[in-house]
């Protein structure tokens, strides 16, 4: 049976160049990277290319970079930390009603824990915010506004500079999760006027249980981990030392490789898009037709449950899924699509189609084969139809 991996922005396969340039730090140069010998000086010196690496491909010095396990923990970082740093300041943040579960979670935790009120900005019905609600929202005593820069699910991209220079302009604190556009969208954190990013390297053929957090120098902010001296005391624990190699080599390909991979994924999601449409009635597209990330492609099967299809799917050797893996394991309709107003019945029937760079064409036509006699033999048994 053919295996097609449709889940990319679930995860990615770490590519071989990557696995590569780890494998030393995982064998030969296992020294910590705290360590005052020559062993843990090698690993010293490779994490801080690394974090050069990082540096210049996100338009800052390599110090602003704060090395996590990952984009939830950055999340969780940038906004408890601000909290919990400028409660003299106020009470008030500011996100939006798709944000990833890492944001919505901790914003919850700031309002249950320490008294914060939060507004949960809604969007159209692409996903887009409106920036007029967004200036309304800021107050006196806001500290904080956490806007995703590309939404996981759905594939929209925000306004992130516009959003960026609302926030300075009020003296307000401005974090976003690049989670999903890092590897396929610029990022420039200078140029957007971001004061915290938050970044993964498995979504972008690196390993997992590494990221990111861009932080601004002056940003006044609470260490979310405390322990050691590591990272400029801003996060406790040994370093993953192969996992930032292995990050830095990642993001190095995927920014050399950017225009190349977007036209490739973003024909391959048109390609399947005008084939299903061509072969299903009553299917429609979530997001942003135009404003969205290359490759993600969010499609609503009118009067048939996502899951069924994603079980279907997979006995063919098709592996998508129904939103964010992150929220896989609830039965709710996702709390996106049902920001943007899709009703009940396409929200549950959804599926994100999400491609990678290794994805072909074949691929697609054995997709554009399979699934719509899959559609219509699940619509046949349905109640709704």
């Amino acid at each position: 049976m053919r295996e097609i991996y449709l889940d990319n922005n679930a995860t990615t396969p770490v590519r071989k160049e990557v696995l590569d340039a780890m494998m030393p730090y995982l064998k030969d140069e296992y020294g910590n990277a705290s360590s005052v010998h020559l062993k843990g000086q090698k690993a010293r010196k490779a994490v801080e290319a690394s974090r050069e690496v990082i540096g210049e491909t996100i338009g800052t010095e390599p110090v602003d970079v704060i090395f996590t396990s990952g984009g939830t923990e950055s999340d969780n970082f940038a906004i408890k930390g601000v909290a919990m740093a400028n409660l003299d300041k106020g009470r008030h943040v500011i996100t939006t009603q798709i944000e990833h579960s890492a944001v919505l979670e901790s914003c919850r935790f700031i309002e249950e824990e320490l008294g914060f009120e939060v507004t949960y900005l809604p969007v159209d019905k692409y996903g887009v915010v409106d920036l007029d609600r967004l200036k309304s929202a800021i107050r006196k005593d806001t500290v904080l506004v956490s806007i995703m820069f590309a939404n996981n699910e759905i594939g929209t991209l925000q306004p992130i500079k516009e959003i960026a220079r609302i926030a300075k302009k009020n003296g307000v604190y401005f974090h976003t999760d690049a989670v999903q556009a890092l590897g396929k969208e610029p990022i420039d954190v200078e140029e957007l006027g971001v004061d915290m990013c938050s970044f993964s390297a498995h979504k972008l053929n690196g390993p997992k249980g590494v990221g990111a957090l861009y932080l601004r120098k002056g940003v006044k902010i609470l260490p979310f981990q405390t322990g050691g001296y590591h990272e400029r005391r801003k996060r406790a624990g040994t370093l993953n030392v192969p996992g930032i190699v292995g990050f830095a080599k990642a993001l190095e390909i995927a920014k050399n490789d950017m225009k190349k991979n977007n036209k490739h994924m973003n024909k391959l999601s048109k390609k399947l898009l005008s084939g299903l449409e061509k072969q299903l009635d009553e299917i429609y597209l979530n997001g942003h037709p135009e404003n969205r990330l290359s490759n993600t492609l969010n499609i609503s099967f009118r009067y048939i449950e996502g899951e069924s299809l994603i079980l279907n799917f997979d006995m063919k050797g098709i592996f998508a899924s129904t939103g964010s893996a992150c929220t896989s394991g609830s039965l709710e309709p996702s709390h996106v699509l049902t920001a943007i107003g899709a009703p009940p019945d396409r929200s549950q029937g959804s599926i994100r189609f999400s491609f990678g760079y290794e994805n072909t064409e074949d691929e697609v036509d054995y997709c554009l084969a399979e699934i719509p006699p899959i559609v219509k033999r699940l619509r046949a048994m349905s109640p709704l139809c």
